[in-house]
Protein backbone atom coordinates (compact mmCIF):
# COMPACT_ATOMS: atom_id res chain seq x y z
CA UNK A 1 0.00 0.00 0.00
CA UNK A 2 3.02 2.42 0.70
CA UNK A 3 4.35 1.66 -2.84
CA UNK A 4 0.66 2.44 -4.58
CA UNK A 5 1.25 5.55 -1.78
CA UNK A 6 4.51 6.25 -3.50
CA UNK A 7 4.18 6.03 -6.93
CA UNK A 8 0.47 7.92 -6.97
CA UNK A 9 2.28 10.79 -4.70
CA UNK A 10 5.46 11.16 -7.51
CA UNK A 11 2.80 10.52 -10.39
CA UNK A 12 1.05 13.54 -9.24
CA UNK A 13 4.40 15.53 -8.90
CA UNK A 14 5.48 14.68 -12.60
CA UNK A 15 1.25 15.62 -13.81
CA UNK A 16 1.80 18.88 -12.47
CA UNK A 17 4.48 20.43 -15.12
CA UNK A 18 2.91 18.63 -17.90
CA UNK A 19 -0.56 20.01 -16.80
CA UNK A 20 0.67 23.90 -16.54
CA UNK A 21 2.33 23.41 -19.42
CA UNK A 22 -0.07 22.07 -21.75
CA UNK A 23 -2.46 24.57 -20.01
CA UNK A 24 -0.72 27.31 -21.32
CA UNK A 25 -0.26 26.38 -24.62
CA UNK A 26 -4.03 25.30 -24.95
CA UNK A 27 -4.50 28.98 -23.50
CA UNK A 28 -2.03 30.55 -26.63
CA UNK A 29 -3.72 28.17 -29.15
CA UNK A 30 -6.62 29.57 -28.62
CA UNK A 31 -6.49 33.32 -27.68
CA UNK A 32 -7.12 36.07 -30.15
CA UNK A 33 -5.75 38.55 -29.10
CA UNK A 34 -1.62 36.57 -29.11
CA UNK A 35 -2.34 36.43 -33.11
CA UNK A 36 -4.20 40.07 -33.10
CA UNK A 37 -0.97 41.47 -31.28
CA UNK A 38 1.46 39.21 -32.65
CA UNK A 39 -0.02 40.57 -36.33
CA UNK A 40 0.43 43.72 -35.22
CA UNK A 41 3.83 44.05 -33.62
CA UNK A 42 5.41 41.84 -36.61
CA UNK A 43 4.02 44.36 -39.15
CA UNK A 44 2.05 41.33 -40.79
CA UNK A 45 -0.79 43.81 -42.76
CA UNK A 46 2.08 45.53 -44.78
CA UNK A 47 4.18 41.78 -45.38
CA UNK A 48 0.55 40.19 -47.20
CA UNK A 49 -0.99 43.14 -47.83
CA UNK A 50 -4.12 42.20 -45.93
CA UNK A 51 -6.01 44.71 -43.37
CA UNK A 52 -6.75 44.33 -40.15
CA UNK A 53 -10.15 43.19 -40.52
CA UNK A 54 -9.07 40.52 -42.57
CA UNK A 55 -6.01 39.57 -40.08
CA UNK A 56 -8.88 39.33 -37.86
CA UNK A 57 -10.48 37.27 -39.67
CA UNK A 58 -7.57 34.85 -40.38
CA UNK A 59 -6.52 34.92 -36.75
CA UNK A 60 -10.31 33.31 -36.08
CA UNK A 61 -10.16 31.27 -38.69
CA UNK A 62 -6.79 29.59 -37.25
CA UNK A 63 -8.47 29.12 -33.78
CA UNK A 64 -12.00 27.49 -35.32
CA UNK A 65 -9.20 25.45 -37.54
CA UNK A 66 -7.43 24.06 -34.27
CA UNK A 67 -10.81 23.28 -32.66
CA UNK A 68 -12.78 21.72 -35.68
CA UNK A 69 -12.82 18.13 -37.31
CA UNK A 70 -11.36 19.44 -40.44
CA UNK A 71 -8.46 17.59 -42.10
CA UNK A 72 -7.20 21.12 -43.52
CA UNK A 73 -7.83 24.83 -43.40
CA UNK A 74 -10.01 26.33 -45.97
CA UNK A 75 -9.69 30.20 -45.31
CA UNK A 76 -10.31 32.55 -48.19
CA UNK A 77 -9.68 36.30 -47.98
CA UNK A 78 -10.03 39.56 -49.49
CA UNK A 79 -7.20 41.64 -51.07
CA UNK A 80 -6.91 44.15 -53.41
CA UNK A 81 -10.76 43.57 -53.44
CA UNK A 82 -10.80 40.48 -54.98
CA UNK A 83 -11.38 36.89 -52.62
CA UNK A 84 -8.26 34.26 -52.70
CA UNK A 85 -7.82 31.17 -50.83
CA UNK A 86 -4.75 32.00 -48.52
CA UNK A 87 -3.09 28.73 -48.13
CA UNK A 88 -1.56 26.48 -50.58
CA UNK A 89 -1.57 22.93 -50.57
CA UNK A 90 1.83 22.49 -48.93
CA UNK A 91 1.12 25.06 -46.17
CA UNK A 92 -2.56 22.64 -45.39
CA UNK A 93 -0.34 19.90 -45.39
CA UNK A 94 1.97 21.51 -42.34
CA UNK A 95 -0.99 23.11 -40.88
CA UNK A 96 -2.51 19.72 -40.48
CA UNK A 97 0.64 18.41 -39.03
CA UNK A 98 0.86 21.46 -36.42
CA UNK A 99 -2.76 20.69 -35.26
CA UNK A 100 -1.99 17.31 -34.65
CA UNK A 101 0.49 18.66 -32.18
CA UNK A 102 -2.02 20.72 -30.48
CA UNK A 103 -4.36 18.27 -30.17
CA UNK A 104 -1.43 15.93 -28.55
CA UNK A 105 -1.54 18.70 -26.45
CA UNK A 106 -4.94 18.80 -25.74
CA UNK A 107 -5.44 15.08 -24.61
CA UNK A 108 -2.03 15.42 -22.41
CA UNK A 109 -4.05 18.39 -20.95
CA UNK A 110 -6.89 16.16 -20.20
CA UNK A 111 -5.28 13.31 -18.92
CA UNK A 112 -3.35 14.72 -16.37
CA UNK A 113 -6.01 16.93 -15.49
CA UNK A 114 -8.44 14.38 -14.84
CA UNK A 115 -5.48 12.25 -12.80
CA UNK A 116 -4.59 15.68 -10.76
CA UNK A 117 -8.25 16.18 -9.90
CA UNK A 118 -8.60 12.78 -9.09
CA UNK A 119 -5.67 12.97 -6.66
CA UNK A 120 -6.89 16.37 -4.89
CA UNK A 121 -10.39 15.28 -4.39
CA UNK A 122 -9.33 11.92 -2.60
CA UNK A 123 -7.12 14.03 -0.27
CA UNK A 124 -9.27 17.09 0.11
CA UNK A 125 -12.52 14.79 0.74
CA UNK A 126 -10.51 12.42 3.53
CA UNK A 127 -9.46 15.59 5.51
CA UNK A 128 -7.18 14.94 7.64
CA UNK A 129 -4.25 16.78 8.45
CA UNK A 130 -1.92 14.68 8.14
CA UNK A 131 -3.03 13.99 4.19
CA UNK A 132 -3.45 17.40 3.47
CA UNK A 133 -0.08 18.35 4.36
CA UNK A 134 1.23 15.78 1.90
CA UNK A 135 -1.10 17.10 -0.67
CA UNK A 136 0.56 20.73 -0.06
CA UNK A 137 4.37 19.44 -0.20
CA UNK A 138 3.34 17.77 -3.20
CA UNK A 139 1.72 20.59 -4.59
CA UNK A 140 4.97 22.59 -3.97
CA UNK A 141 7.06 20.19 -5.20
CA UNK A 142 5.41 19.96 -8.45
CA UNK A 143 5.39 23.60 -9.12
CA UNK A 144 8.82 24.24 -7.99
CA UNK A 145 9.90 21.46 -10.62
CA UNK A 146 7.12 23.47 -13.21
CA UNK A 147 9.69 26.75 -12.35
CA UNK A 148 12.36 24.80 -12.56
CA UNK A 149 11.39 23.24 -15.98
CA UNK A 150 10.51 26.92 -17.14
CA UNK A 151 13.75 28.45 -16.06
CA UNK A 152 15.63 26.03 -18.58
CA UNK A 153 13.00 26.29 -21.40
CA UNK A 154 13.81 30.13 -21.23
CA UNK A 155 17.23 29.73 -20.59
CA UNK A 156 18.03 27.13 -23.73
CA UNK A 157 15.40 29.02 -26.11
CA UNK A 158 14.29 33.04 -25.11
CA UNK A 159 18.05 34.30 -24.99
CA UNK A 160 18.35 35.95 -27.79
CA UNK A 161 17.35 35.74 -31.47
CA UNK A 162 20.07 33.19 -32.72
CA UNK A 163 19.52 31.25 -29.56
CA UNK A 164 15.83 30.78 -30.57
CA UNK A 165 16.48 30.52 -34.38
CA UNK A 166 18.77 26.98 -33.18
CA UNK A 167 15.87 25.90 -30.82
CA UNK A 168 13.19 26.18 -33.36
CA UNK A 169 14.73 24.24 -36.02
CA UNK A 170 15.40 21.62 -33.88
CA UNK A 171 12.13 21.34 -32.41
CA UNK A 172 10.77 21.10 -36.01
CA UNK A 173 13.11 18.62 -36.89
CA UNK A 174 12.51 16.65 -33.90
CA UNK A 175 8.60 17.53 -34.11
CA UNK A 176 7.72 16.93 -37.93
CA UNK A 177 8.81 13.80 -40.05
CA UNK A 178 8.72 15.73 -43.21
CA UNK A 179 10.15 19.01 -45.12
CA UNK A 180 6.79 20.47 -45.34
CA UNK A 181 7.67 23.42 -42.78
CA UNK A 182 10.32 24.83 -45.12
CA UNK A 183 8.38 27.13 -46.47
CA UNK A 184 9.13 30.46 -48.94
CA UNK A 185 8.81 33.83 -46.56
CA UNK A 186 8.69 35.58 -49.63
CA UNK A 187 5.53 34.07 -51.27
CA UNK A 188 4.05 31.53 -48.76
CA UNK A 189 1.58 33.33 -46.45
CA UNK A 190 2.02 31.02 -43.14
CA UNK A 191 5.88 32.08 -42.98
CA UNK A 192 4.32 35.92 -43.66
CA UNK A 193 1.42 35.48 -40.99
CA UNK A 194 3.64 33.70 -38.42
CA UNK A 195 7.53 34.52 -38.61
CA UNK A 196 9.63 33.42 -36.03
CA UNK A 197 9.51 36.83 -33.69
CA UNK A 198 5.71 35.55 -33.49
CA UNK A 199 6.55 32.09 -32.38
CA UNK A 200 9.46 34.03 -29.98
CA UNK A 201 6.72 35.73 -28.49
CA UNK A 202 3.86 33.19 -27.92
CA UNK A 203 6.72 30.76 -26.33
CA UNK A 204 7.45 33.87 -23.80
CA UNK A 205 3.96 33.91 -23.17
CA UNK A 206 3.39 30.15 -22.66
CA UNK A 207 6.51 30.03 -20.25
CA UNK A 208 5.23 32.84 -18.61
CA UNK A 209 1.57 31.14 -18.57
CA UNK A 210 2.54 28.06 -17.20
CA UNK A 211 5.16 29.77 -14.28
CA UNK A 212 2.17 32.14 -13.25
CA UNK A 213 0.32 28.88 -12.87
CA UNK A 214 3.25 27.09 -11.23
CA UNK A 215 3.58 30.63 -8.53
CA UNK A 216 0.13 30.81 -7.53
CA UNK A 217 -0.72 26.69 -6.98
CA UNK A 218 2.44 26.29 -5.22
CA UNK A 219 2.62 29.45 -3.42
CA UNK A 220 -0.98 28.81 -2.23
CA UNK A 221 0.46 25.22 -0.81
CA UNK A 222 3.62 26.79 0.67
CA UNK A 223 0.91 29.66 2.56
CA UNK A 224 -0.81 25.85 3.55
CA UNK A 225 2.34 24.56 5.28
CA UNK A 226 3.40 27.67 6.67
CA UNK A 227 0.34 28.34 8.54
CA UNK A 228 -0.03 24.65 9.71
CA UNK A 229 3.27 25.11 11.13
CA UNK A 230 2.56 28.34 12.60
CA UNK A 231 0.14 26.89 14.47
CA UNK A 232 1.73 23.54 15.98
CA UNK A 233 4.12 26.33 17.10
CA UNK A 234 1.91 28.17 19.17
Amino acid sequence: MKILTKIARWLFIICLPFLFLSAGIAWAVNNLWLYTSGFEKQNVGATTGLAQEELAKTARGFIRYWNSDDTYISLTVIKNGQPFELFNQKEKEHLKDVKTLFWLDYRVLLGTGIYTLGYLLFHLSRRKTRGLRHLAWDMAAGSGLTLILMLVLGLGALLGEDQFARFWYQFHIFSFANDLWLLDPTKDYLLMLVPEGFWYDALRYIVFATAGMAVVFGGAAAGHLLFNRAEQNK
